[in-house]
């Protein structure tokens, strides 16, 4: 299994709509290290949802329902995969509490803030959940 982080807006796509669609395609990525990231992604794996923006924290975790394929609203080489929600976290996780935590400072949250779709080790993903039980 692999381990991801996406990132949204929650004006334009936050966590509670997630809830409500209960699916979505996670479509818009247009950088190419995320593209990168984004066509990583396995049926199955979990992703770690942020709330970039205002909020600039973690809110829950998402699966990949689908993985990569064409992006369908698009002639380009673009890719999208389907996420479901799995359960969101008891508490958010800021930026503010990873940024101070030793053991996350080689995530790229930290080291690459502006990527939109990024790998994380399993020990990574399991401390952010934890901070966020």
């Amino acid at each position: 299994m692999n381990y991801f982080l996406v990132k949204s807006e929650p004006e334009t796509y936050s966590w509670t709509q997630f809830a409500k669609d209960g699916k979505t395609m996670w479509e818009g990525v247009r950088n190419y290290a995320a593209r990168k990231n984004l066509r990583a992604m396995q049926e199955g794996d979990l992703v770690l949802f942020y709330h970039s923006g205002e909020d600039k924290a973690v809110v829950g975790i998402a699966k990949v329902a689908k993985a990569a394929y064409q992006d369908p609203t698009i002639q380009e080489d673009w890719s999208v995969v389907d996420l479901s929600i799995h359960q969101p976290l008891q508490k958010p996780v800021t930026l503010a509490q990873i940024k101070v935590e030793k053991k996350l400072q080689n995530i790229y949250l930290i080291r690459q803030g502006r990527l939109s779709v990024m790998p994380l080790e399993k020990a990574e993903f399991e401390l952010i959940v934890k901070m966020g039980s």
